[in-house]
């Protein structure tokens, strides 16, 4: 058993934060599962996208990190969608649920992908205020590559284990990086390593992005250097306070903060 998901954290975090069942399409077998955590007054929180038909209790780092400091933060676990666009189609209707008009999303491989997607989606009525994303894509066709693909749901679930663990490091990994793929795998066959091709096609798209570079954090950085992916998550969300977009409780801002956020706000706006 892994370590992560046996320590106190977690542990905590499952006994205090709810686990949420959501219906909103006609199809009552396609089930949202999500974490709502933080101040219920944020009208604009962070939502994180799992990697494949992961489990949202991937981002119970940062739930209990960000709403700490006074975020709102909603994990999703999506129910299955054959393609994007229905996808995109029940995501809407799950924000719509919430009565949330606008989100900041955090997308982690296949998370990613579904984020951008659904910001092109929404393009002429805009849902998405902001996006992170986090080893992620652009085009699915990365992955078609191997004759196994059609044969996966013919194997049983050691032989599915032992491919995924195949691609990852066989080196030596630190602990904490060991943990984060014996979790991940426990619970969702992932393979979100990325070629250098596929980040250069990444960086093409978004030029103007700020990106944040992690010297070591595998494929899930958000369970294995958890702070420095929340104190990145926090430096994002900075240039949003004091405004309507705001992730984060105004309690929580310093009267200082506020007024320099406000000033920067003044600022672009003459400038556009």
């Amino acid at each position: 058993m892994g370590e992560i998901k046996v320590s106190p954290d977690y542990n905590w975090f499952r006994s205090t934060v709810p686990l949420k069942k959501i219906i909103v399409d006609d199809d009552d077998s396609k089930i949202w599962s999500l974490y709502d955590a933080g101040p219920r007054s944020i009208r604009c929180p962070l939502i994180f996208l799992p990697p494949v038909s992961g489990t949202a209790d991937v981002f119970f780092r940062q739930i209990l990190a960000l709403t700490g400091w006074g975020y709102r933060v909603i994990a999703l676990q999506y129910p299955v969608y054959w393609d994007h666009l229905e996808f995109c189609d029940g995501f809407r209707k799950l924000l719509d649920h919430l009565q949330l008009d606008k989100v900041h999303l955090f997308g982690a491989s296949l998370g990613g992908f579904l984020a951008q997607k659904f910001a092109e989606y929404t393009h002429k009525s805009p849902r998405v205020h902001s996006l992170i994303l986090c080893n992620s894509f652009s085009d699915t066709s990365i992955f078609n590559q191997t004759w196994t693909a059609n044969s996966f749901w013919l194997m049983p679930a050691f032989m599915l284990k032992k491919i995924v663990l195949g691609n990852f490091s066989s080196g030596l990994v630190d602990p904490m990086m060991a943990n984060a793929i014996d979790f991940m795998v426990d619970r969702v066959f992932d393979q979100s390593a990325l070629s250098t091709e596929a980040k250069e096609e990444m960086y093409k798209l978004y030029p103007n992005a700020r990106r944040a570079h992690l010297k070591t954090g595998g494929n899930f950085p958000y369970l294995c250097r958890s702070a420095e992916v929340n104190l990145y998550v926090q430096i994002h969300l900075l240039q949003f306070h004091g405004t309507k977009y705001a992730a984060i409780d105004p309690s929580m801002v310093s009267a200082e903060e506020l007024e320099a956020q406000k000033g920067k706000l003044s600022i672009s706006q003459e400038e556009q």
